[in-house]
């Protein structure tokens, strides 16, 4: 039965939306990822075929690729966003207005930024880069990374973030995927500012889905 608290995108009849993952058995080796992952209850987990169940399509965030992203053997798959595509245009869910003042100045803003990451990175004698999934817009994360790191030789860079939508994140519990790279500027070895930040997303209930 579809939840109530998901029966409606934008006003639209879930039900109307096709937009929810499909599992490939024969690709799939059982990891359970995408049902630990989930926060909307997509998934269920089959114990005797070692292979998740899409048993309520309909709670799927619209436009989330979480589950898939993380998959690491690109079991899950979605339709394509011509779908959503269609939706929007049918209902005219998008108004957006955007001044171009504003908006170039956002793009420097993220050129600059992306740069002086990067050249932060080109020193760095060590890095580890991270994938992580779960409610990470929710449980404040980069906050807590960032008190913690404030007096450690080491700094976090090329961060990025996919999520679904920023209200799904907190008010329909749609999970994000995040990654970034932690690196040192002084020391051969991140390890033990590495221990630090995995305890804080241990602590906050993230999924680690890739180290290296």
């Amino acid at each position: 039965m579809l939840d109530p608290k998901f029966a409606y995108w934008h006003g639209i009849p879930r039900e109307k939306i096709p937009w929810y993952p499909t599992v490939i058995e024969e690709k799939c080796i059982g990891c359970k990822l995408c049902f630990v992952t989930c926060g909307r209850n997509v998934f269920n987990f089959d114990l005797e075929k070692n292979k998740p169940v899409v048993e309520n399509p309909y709670h799927c965030m619209v436009g989330c690729t979480t589950c898939a992203t993380i998959c690491p053997s690109s079991a899950i798959v979605f339709p394509e966003k011509k779908v959503i595509e269609q939706v929007e245009r049918e209902y005219k869910v998008l108004r957006i207005v955007r001044k171009k003042a504003a908006e170039k100045k956002t793009k420097l803003d993220l050129e600059r930024a992306r740069r002086e990451a990067l050249e932060l990175l080109s020193r760095a004698k060590r890095k580890i880069h991270y994938e992580i999934a779960g409610h990470i817009a929710e449980r404040n994360l980069l906050p807590k990374i960032y008190e913690f790191i404030q007096e450690k030789p080491c700094d976090i860079v090329d961060i990025k973030i996919e999520t679904a939508s920023l209200k799904g994140c907190w008010k329909e519990k749609a999970p994000s995927f995040m990654s970034f790279k932690l690196v040192s500027t002084e020391y051969e070895d991140v390890s033990s500012c590495a221990r630090g930040i995995e305890k804080i997303l241990e602590e906050n209930g993230l999924i680690l889905a890739s180290k290296e």
